[in-house]
């Protein structure tokens, strides 16, 4: 397999279904998976028609983890000046809602990089897990934090200190996924709430993820200050205008994205 077929993208009308293509390996995320992954991201970015995106693996294998062989000889300088990892937050910046679509396994990198999406489908064979503790590691692309934040500091502590995995009802109970569906489902649930999210004004959807994103990395009072100033910044849209307006004429809206 060519790295041109590590990530795979197609658009379904404003929603872009971007693929990890690495079957024979579950998807481990390789640093040449990554690197396209990002580009991927990147081009769908500055492409208006897409307003939202969903990120997945297949049935088998969201991610089972980063690519050990890539990493196992590695000294701590050849890991900083490479910046394999460092670089996984551009995913996270993408400004673009991201639904991750997960079955089978989302171990290690696979689960942060579930957790860097805005929202999580699951299937009932999904499983999570940060066993890094297993090869002498701790999480590196975020997993102590994100999961500490979406499922409370003590049974984040237990998953990253046995190495435990957790299944999708587990997970659904922590609050970790958005929903749970059958197997062969699960994508186009995840397609139809992004083609949902899709519909709604992208600069009010752009400002609102901001504003809820920072309720995990700020103080309330400034989680409070950015909401109250992206909330002004919108009477400044198109979109403000005609949704009210067609609100108080009881029809639907026409959002152009302005």
């Amino acid at each position: 397999m060519t790295d041109e077929s590590l990530v795979l993208s197609t658009i379904d009308g404003r929603v872009a279904i971007v693929t990890l293509n690495r079957p024979k390996a579950l998807n481990a995320l390789s640093p040449a998976l990554i690197e396209q992954l990002i580009a991927t991201l990147a081009q769908l970015e500055a492409n208006d028609s897409v307003r939202c995106i969903v990120l997945t693996g297949n049935e088998r294998s969201f991610a089972a983890g980063a690519d050990i062989k890539a990493m196992v000889d590695a000294t701590p300088m050849e890991m900083y000046r490479d910046g394999a990892i460092s670089r996984w937050a551009k995913i996270a910046q993408c400004s673009k809602p991201i639904i991750a679509a997960v079955s089978g396994y989302a171990f290690g990198g696979g689960c942060e990089l579930a957790m860097m999406c805005d929202m999580i489908i699951a299937s009932e064979s999904a499983q999570f897990g940060q066993p890094e503790i297993n090869i002498g590691v701790i999480p590196g692309a975020g997993g102590t934090q994100r999961l500490t934040r979406a499922i409370g500091p003590y049974r984040a502590m237990e998953m990253i200190l046995t190495g435990s995995t957790i299944s999708a009802q587990e997970a659904f109970d922590y609050g970790l996924v958005n929903r749970i569906c059958p197997v062969e489902s699960y994508l186009t649930e995840a397609v139809k709430l992004a083609a949902r999210i899709a519909e709604q004004p992208p600069l009010a959807v752009q400002l609102a993820r901001e504003a809820v994103r920072a309720a995990a990395e700020r103080t309330l009072r400034e989680g409070l200050e950015l909401e109250l100033r992206n909330f002004y910044l919108l009477f400044d849209t198109a979109d403000q205008k005609e949704g009210m307006r067609a609100f108080i004429e009881k029809r639907k809206p026409n959002f152009t994205g302005e």
